[in-house]
């Protein structure tokens, strides 16, 4: 396998990717919490990720990939003030957190479809790991990590000396930072809950029984809980957007490697803001997001359109978003498929060449704007139609821009099983299955990084 490096947080530095196992990596990437739809800022972390799974696979890896659903636990405050969102937005809708928790996820979910953004390997919901999220708090308590206040459990961050390994801040300044909610019962600013008690004078809708008495678990917690619940030892790369490390990241690290006493997951990879030209962070909290719905397919935009110009700049820097933005990557986006389709229907063979320098530069921290140039370079080759095709459907299998056409969820479905019955050497209904493919008007090729597939 080619060498792949990615920068890792934790280090502040690029480093080669060495997973723990030889050609299975596991990869967690923070998931929504689902008490609204997601903004286009949200979704450029899917997507950085999205790149990185692909590229993984692109080199022969095979990956498993999970992704948590926050349903309950977020409170509004960061530092485990305040209302859950959940129950807070439930309230104001007039219905019940489960059904808004059920909508919202299907909302994301459709999302990730018109960005094509591979679905994760396991979805895992907070609410349906509650006994794992007690029993990683109980080890916490009986190594002596954990103290009780009026309002729940909290980690003692003073126990665990590496807390800011990750941020690479001055412990003085996280604690500022964390001053922002005062609670006056914790024992440092920077202690964070683990479980909250139900309101005495209030029924939840989202409550547990638990050793401590009812409650719900604090945000934290789940994602520690379900990583070594659902990857145990493939603890290889943990991903999120970079407002993730100074509080969540931090937090997941402190209590995973309090309970085990090991390293939990060698890879923080963070992906930069999305920001709304002028420099202003998108967020739900201002008011100023943007939906895949209301900013792209009621504009009349192809949602993969942003994808393209989300590939237009390095995952690690701010990206700018504005009409003018977009409209420019659009265009840029519908050029790139009449260069594709001007190519004509005939699949050749895939250039080395070329294959070798896209590899390169996808491998050296994702750089997706100088893959896109090579794009463009291949292109403008003397190298004939039919090799550029099936060179250029060959490295969509990372873009994810579905250069070869939109191929149905049955047809890739039939494409997947026949990849399985190669796999078996079953020749007889890998044979069959290609006939039946090409009987729909598709053709598939095979390479040694997987299989391509256009249409006819």
């Amino acid at each position: 396998m080619a060498e792949i490096f990615f920068y890792n947080t934790l280090s502040r530095t690029v480093e080669k990717f060495v997973p723990i196992n030889d050609n299975m990596v596991g990869l967690y990437t923070c998931g929504p919490t689902v008490y609204n739809f997601a903004h286009i800022g949200n979704l450029r972390s899917y997507l950085f990720e999205d790149l990185l799974k692909r590229v993984l696979l692109y080199n022969g890896y095979r990956v498993k990939h999970i992704m948590n659903i926050t349903d309950v636990g977020h409170l509004a405050g960061d530092m485990d003030m305040g209302e859950d969102k959940m129950e807070k937005e439930a309230l104001a809708k007039g219905q019940s957190a489960w059904d808004l928790a059920a909508f919202y996820t299907a909302a994301f979910q459709a999302d990730l479809k018109a960005l094509n953004i591979l679905e994760p390997d396991v979805w895992c919901r907070a609410t349906d790991n509650i006994p794992e999220q007690i029993g990683l708090i109980k080890t916490l308590e009986d190594k002596g990590y954990v103290y009780k206040t009026s309002d729940g459990l909290y980690f003692a961050t003073a126990k665990f000396p590496e807390y800011n390994k990750l941020s690479h801040l001055p412990l003085a300044d996280l604690q500022e930072g964390a001053r922002v909610e005062k609670n006056e019962e914790k024992q440092s600013p920077t202690d964070f809950a683990l479980w909250k008690f139900s309101p005495k004078d209030q029924k939840r809708q989202m409550e547990w029984d638990s050793p401590w008495g009812v409650g719900f678990p604090g945000w934290h917690i789940e994602c520690s809980a379900m990583s070594l619940k659902y990857l145990a030892d493939n603890l290889d790369i943990h991903c999120g957007g970079m407002d993730h490390i100074n509080i969540h990241h931090t937090n997941e690290i402190a209590q995973s490697e309090a309970a085990t006493g090991r390293k939990f997951f060698n890879y923080w990879i963070h992906g930069a803001f999305l920001n709304i030209a002028g420099g202003k962070k998108m967020a739900k909290s201002e008011g100023n997001f943007l939906t895949v719905k209301n900013a792209l397919i009621e504009s009349g935009i192809n949602p993969l359109a942003y994808r393209y110009a989300v590939l237009s700049v390095s995952y690690r820097k701010p990206m700018e978003y504005s009409e003018e933005i977009i409209k420019n990557a659009e265009s840029a986006f519908v050029h790139l498929r009449h260069q594709v389709s001007d190519l004509g229907q005939d699949v050749g063979a895939v250039n080395p060449d070329y294959k070798y320098k896209f590899l390169e530069v996808i491998n050296n921290d994702l750089n997706f704007p100088q893959a896109l140039a090579i794009v463009q370079e291949l292109l403008k080759s003397e190298i004939s139609n039919p090799d550029k095709l099936a060179t250029i459907l060959d490295f969509d299998q990372v873009l994810g821009l579905k250069l070869g056409g939109e191929i149905p969820a049955e047809i890739m479905a039939l494409a997947q099983e026949r990849e399985e019955a190669r796999a078996a050497k079953d020749w007889s209904r890998s044979d069959e299955l290609r006939q039946t493919i090409e009987s729909q008007g598709y053709i598939i090729k095979d390479g040694s990084s997987g299989f391509t597939i256009m249409m006819q």
